[in-house]
């Protein structure tokens, strides 16, 4: 797939073109939005998705078509558990609800740049170094051990290093000032509690990334359809938090269903590295049995996780008591 300059400026700036008009958004009118609201901007930004993918799929081809579908679905699925986190550090951090949207916003704008950067070293080390292929899926196999076997979400977040010198360094008040980052009080300059969360979940940020570039490069190495595949998952992202925020606890099998497809796109990765290293035994696995596989597996992961769900509310309903 030959993807022009032109092409590539096109698509950045309309991309660019939507989150300054989402921050827009936000910064004219900070709030929380309405389901209904959350859900308009979530199909929109879905469709675009979906009428990106198929008109990708009459320009270049199904393969190439496929190929953006199944690394939107996958990491899509990643950004919906990276949801899981923000909740945590917001919930930590006590970020009043009209201004997490500014959080969620500036960690999506951080999340791109942090991909967009990892998106370029991984293409210029696979377009030198064959045998990154099966770093690549050793690291993805580990991620899903690790994911399959991890216990309580809460456990994903600890201050990392960089949190806790900048909190250390930099002097804080305790209570929020709106939505800014820095303020003065009796003179001096200080940090809000809005700065250290921005930090936090810009390093968080930094981290899903080591999870996803190598994940999406395992269903292509077109760095196009690396990045976009990218863009459009984390679009809509700041609407979906406050969609699905109470269903996110209902998806109790989300990390068990990340560990299949995580782990399959390992073995993909390693299979097709032996491969083309002339390896005889070693398949190809087409990009439709992969895109089947991740849809699969997200659907019953989904299904499964609900009917879970259902059946732990019902036991908990008190059982009423018999009138002798």
């Amino acid at each position: 797939m030959t993807v022009s300059l032109s092409a590539w400026i096109i698509t950045i700036a309309a991309l660019l073109a939507l989150m300054v008009l989402d921050f827009l958004i936000v910064a004219r009118n900070p709030h929380e939005p309405s389901l209904r609201e959350a859900t308009l901007w979530v199909t929109f930004y879905v469709g675009i998705a979906l009428l990106f993918g198929v008109g990708l799929s009459v320009a270049a081809g199904g393969q190439s078509g496929g190929e953006f579908f199944a690394g939107w679905l996958t990491e899509y699925s990643l950004s919906v558990d990276n949801l899981f986190v923000f909740i945590i550090i917001m919930g930590k951090f006590a970020v009043p609800r009209q201004y997490q949207q500014k959080v969620l916003l500036v960690g999506v704008a951080l999340a791109l740049v942090m991909r967009g950067i990892f998106i370029a070293i991984g293409a210029e080390a696979i377009s030198h170094f064959n045998w990154i292929f099966y770093l690549f899926g050793a690291f993805l196999l580990y991620t899903a051990w690790k994911l399959a076997t991890s216990g309580d979400e809460e456990d994903e977040f600890k201050e990392n290093v960089v949190l806790a010198k900048v909190r250390k360094v930099v002097p804080t008040t305790e209570t929020y000032h709106q939505a800014r980052m820095m303020t003065r009080v009796d003179g001096r300059r200080f940090a809000t509690p809005m700065l250290i969360v921005m930090i936090a979940i810009g390093t968080t940020d930094l981290l899903f990334a080591l999870d996803s570039i190598p994940a999406i490069f395992g269903l292509t190495q077109e760095p196009y359809l690396v990045f976009t595949a990218n863009a459009f998952a984390l679009m809509g992202l700041r609407q979906l938090f406050f969609l699905i925020g109470g269903l996110l606890d209902r998806l109790v099998y989300l990390s068990y269903g990340l560990s299949v497809v995580l782990g399959f796109i390992g073995v993909k990765l390693i299979l097709e590295a032996l491969h083309h290293s002339g390896v005889g035994w070693a398949p190809e696995i087409p990009i439709l049995v992969s895109l089947s596989i991740i849809l699969g597996t997200l659907f019953i992961t989904a299904v499964a996780s609900l009917l879970k769900s259902r059946r732990d509310a019902r036991a908990e309903e008190p059982v009423p008591e018999e009138v002798s």
